[in-house]
């Protein structure tokens, strides 16, 4: 797993892209994904990816906010 796949990046609804946006020089902009700067985005990422992995928690994965950590058998 690496951090350029984009798996770990949760689509922002089409209602709220307007909120997230900002303006620099070359022009307004918002966000697609959700950043992770905004105030339950972390909250928001673990219930996903509980959800997603609910099967393989505690059994072949664990999940934090922060990390994936995926088990083997040797």
């Amino acid at each position: 797993m690496d951090a350029y796949s984009g798996y770990n990046q949760i689509l922002m609804h089409e209602d709220d892209k307007a909120k997230t946006s900002f303006i620099i020089e070359r022009g307004t902009y918002y966000y697609k994904v959700m950043p992770f700067g905004l105030k339950n985005a972390g909250a928001t990422y673990q219930r996903l990816v509980n959800k997603i992995f609910m099967e393989k928690i505690g059994k072949t994965m664990e999940v934090y906010i922060d990390n994936m950590l995926v088990k083997a058998p040797e």
